[in-house]
Formats: structure tokens, sequence, C-alpha cells
């Protein structure tokens, strides 16, 4: 009976991979819906699964994805789907120490979007985007810290596609003696901020004051940058100058933490 009751389990697990394989982001509705698994079964399966880390699960909507040191066909998102698997526990982590959330944000084409957040484990009212919000490159702080020490190629790549743009947050990018100021000032003070003008809202969309400041790091790793992460915070809770000064420390210790687990799944 042991023996059935294993084999039936491997079954499932299987039966979750394959259903994976062909939806790589998948919610516990669409994985019952697919393998027929009841979801107290499924869900044994799947922290099984976490437990040998074949599956993970997101930190900013609950969604499991295959796991990324499981061979697959690959994906065109694959590096970054692994970029959000090593942050999204650091930045659990982050937001348990210090309540204020964090996003990790990569490239995506002309702007940034959302890979990760920790804004669902926040005791804050704060809602600034989940995962896959488009942010703007040149006015947030994301943007200005992976474009301040990305390769110079790279950056060049960016900017070209924004000077094409027509939307007002992309202006800054026909600009090149400002910007480059802006970034210069960005490397030499250790972190980035939003620009002054910059309230909030999504990359496409009007302006939406979202009451909120940011600080934030590029996932720095020798001459390549991964991504960038932040730290959100209602401006009148603290001062610029107050919070960086009780959480810088904490954003450089995450970084770490998330360029190291990559280099460990690299090697």
């Amino acid at each position: 009976m042991a023996r059935q009751e294993t084999i039936r389990g491997l079954e499932r697990g299987l039966r979750v991979l394959e259903a994976l394989e062909a939806q790589p982001i998948s919610s516990l509705q669409e994985l019952h819906t697919v393998t027929g698994i009841s979801k107290p079964s499924l869900l044994r399966v799947l922290q099984t699964l976490e437990q040998f880390h074949l599956v993970s699960r997101r930190l900013g909507d609950g969604r499991y994805r295959a796991g990324t040191n499981l061979a697959r066909r690959p994906r065109r998102n694959a590096r970054y789907d692994r970029i959000a698997e090593a942050a999204a526990p650091v930045l659990d982590r982050l937001c348990q120490k210090i309540s204020w959330p964090s996003d990790m944000m990569v490239p995506a084409g002309d702007h940034m979007a959302i890979a990760e957040t920790s804004q669902t484990r926040t005791p804050f009212l704060i809602k600034a985007g989940g995962i896959g919000s488009p942010v703007n490159w040149l006015m947030s702080g994301v943007g200005r810290a992976y474009l301040a020490h990305c390769p110079e190629r790279e950056k060049e790549e960016i900017l070209k596609r924004l000077c094409r743009s027509d939307k007002p947050v992309d202006r800054l990018a026909r600009e090149p003696k400002r910007l480059d100021r802006i970034l210069v000032e960005t490397r030499q003070r250790g972190y980035a901020i939003r620009d002054p003008g910059f309230v909030g809202g999504f990359y496409g969309t009007a302006p939406q004051d979202d009451g909120l400041a940011a600080i934030a790091l590029p996932l720095l790793d020798r001459g390549r940058v991964h991504g960038a992460i932040n730290i959100l915070w209602v401006k009148t809770a603290h001062t610029l100058e107050d919070f960086t000064r009780r959480h810088l420390a904490d954003l450089q210790h995450a970084v770490e933490e998330i360029v190291g687990s990559l280099k460990r799944k690299a090697t």
C-alpha cells in the first residue's frame, strides 16, 4: 500500500510538472483544472516539489512556476525567471525585517517591469503595481539605478529606443548632458532616487500620485546588471535622509544576497 501511495504521489508530481511545462506560470486553480488533482492534494504535491527546488512560488501573486534548475525547453524570459526566483525569499525577509515593501525590476524594452515584489507582505496600505507592471526608465529610482551601472552599449540601445518615444517621461533621453549628470550623481550618491517630478503611475499611462518615495540599487555583478531593487515608503512617514540612514544598509545586504544566490546557481 505504501508503495502504491508513493507511486501515486510521483505520478501526481509528474502531472504537475507537465502542466507547468505547458504553462510555466500557473495559479493553484489553473493547476487544479489541468491536472484534475484535488486542491488539498495539489498543495501537498507543490510543497514537496518546492522542497526539492523543482517548483517555486512567486512572492508577488502566489502563482507557481517550474524551478529554474529543472531542465526544460528554454524560454525567452528564463534569465529573468532565475533572477525573480533568487529575489523572492530575499525580498520576503527584507519586508519582514523593515515592514516596507520592495520591487525587483528587469528590462522590458522601452520600460522596466516588476518581476517580483513584496507589496503583498507589507502591513502598510501600499499598492504600486503587481508583477508585470511597467515602470519608466528615466524618472524612476530603479531605472536610474540600472542605467547608471549597466554597460555603455546596453545603455545606448535603451536610450536610442527612448529617443523615438513621444511620452513625457522619456523626454530626458533627448537631453544627454542632463541625463549624464543625473547618472553620475546617482553613482556618486551610492543609490538611486526618483526624479523630484515623478509622482508615480505606470509607463504609458497618465501620472498618478502614489504618495511614495523610493531608494534603489542595481543587482550588479561585476560589469553586468541583472536588474534593480528598491524599497518603497510613504513620503510623509520619513524624509529621504532619515529613511536612507535607517535602511540603505538593508537594501545593500539584499543586493548581495540576490547576486550571491545567482552566482551559486550559475556554478
